[in-house]
């Protein structure tokens, strides 16, 4: 099995403090992560680092520039302890027929919904993902993105650690993996604690977070 998923758009490390976790993020690698925009109304802004060829690193957390959303904030960030390795993201050739394929094998990704952000420089950035309360809450089995005519996070000249390695445990493997399955993708899957952990290669030496 490959170290790292085919079609891996992105990994989401959030954080209940954005500020403290981009520092640690520098610290421990070398390397400062980008800023990547506001999720306007959603209440939270990310950072971003390229992790090799099409995929990336997003950090995300509270804005403290916005004022409180009128819902929770994404990826639960409003109760985490700490920050997180949450979930990741594959971006399929065709988003459309992956969620029907999914489906009909028995696990709904979720809805297919728009979203938007705009970059520092001004330029508005949307996409369409897979979202809603039929996605496993473990985490660990990826939605599903389409960026569709914006440009793509990692051609706008992000600091990059290529990604060596991405990893998972559930305390019971063999429920998570079918899921994996019908989105055709394949993750390194043991059996412990539920997380994502995955291994960059920095200017520092390999750091692992997860």
């Amino acid at each position: 099995m490959n170290a790292i998923p085919a079609h891996l758009d992105h990994l989401v490390l959030a954080t209940p403090d954005l500020a403290a976790t981009v520092a640690d993020f520098a610290r421990r690698t070398g390397v400062a992560p980008a800023s990547g925009g506001a999720h306007v109304g959603r209440g939270t802004r990310n950072y971003l680092v390229s992790l090799g060829g099409s995929s990336y690193l997003e950090i995300i957390g509270p804005d403290p520039e916005q004022s409180e959303p009128d819902g929770p904030r994404p990826f639960a960030v409003d109760v985490l302890a700490s920050a997180r390795t949450v979930t990741w993201a594959i971006s399929p050739p065709d988003l459309d027929a992956a969620v029907e394929t999914a489906r009909a094998r028995g696990y709904d990704p979720g809805s297919i919904r728009p979203m938007s952000r705009r970059r520092p420089d001004g330029t508005l950035l949307e996409w369409r993902l897979t979202d809603g309360d039929t996605q496993h809450p473990s985490g660990l089995v990826p939605f599903l993105i389409d960026w569709g005519s914006s440009v793509h996070p990692t051609a706008t000249g992000l600091p990059v650690t290529p990604l060596l390695e991405l990893s998972a445990s559930a305390p019971v493997p063999d429920e998570i993996r079918p899921l994996l399955s019908a989105v055709d993708v394949e993750l390194a899957l043991s059996e412990g604690p539920l997380g994502l952990t995955f291994t960059l290669d920095t200017p520092r030496g390999p750091v692992t977070f997860g």
